[in-house]
């Protein structure tokens, strides 16, 4: 029986990256845009959760500075949705940030997707301000959320 497995996003990932990300956003990031951000190791880290070669989610992370992250993406296949997908694949990225020094992070949240804006309540996110009209298609707003994991935990 094949495993749940965690690891870093290749080139040859992209079909399916680009499958979760247009099934996902209504502004899905283009192939090359992709290609950018997972090729890009200096600052940017994608991780994917993949079983029997299927993708089932991605995410991916910007180091902004030494203490740092921006959380650029992160996505499920439909159909695994509420599966532990999302959180797995945070609970990876939070983990090689924290190694890594970091202390906060910051990301953009689409001010209607409940769902994932208890997933970032989850891991000590907070809202502290609105993109106006951030999503350009859709005009929707944009909650900016602040994480600072060097702060005790209440």
């Amino acid at each position: 029986m094949s495993e749940r497995q965690l690891r870093d996003a290749e080139p040859r990932d992209l079909d399916q990256l680009l499958e979760i990300e247009r099934a996902q956003f209504p502004e899905p990031w283009t192939r090359s845009m992709l290609l950018d951000e997972i090729g890009n190791h200096d600052s940017r880290r994608y991780r994917v959760l993949e079983l029997a070669g299927e993708i089932l989610g991605y995410a991916g992370v910007m180091f902004v500075l030494g203490d740092e992250l921006h959380l650029n993406s992160i996505a499920t296949k439909p159909g695994f949705e509420g599966s532990g997908v999302a959180r797995a694949l945070m609970d990876d990225l939070i983990f090689d940030a924290e190694n890594r020094g970091v202390a906060r992070a910051t990301l953009e949240v689409a001010a209607s997707n409940e769902r994932a804006q208890r997933l970032y309540y989850h891991y000590g996110f907070s809202p502290v301000g609105v993109r106006r009209r951030y999503y350009s298609l859709t005009g929707e707003d944009a909650l900016i959320m602040w994480a600072h994991w060097d702060e005790p935990k209440a």
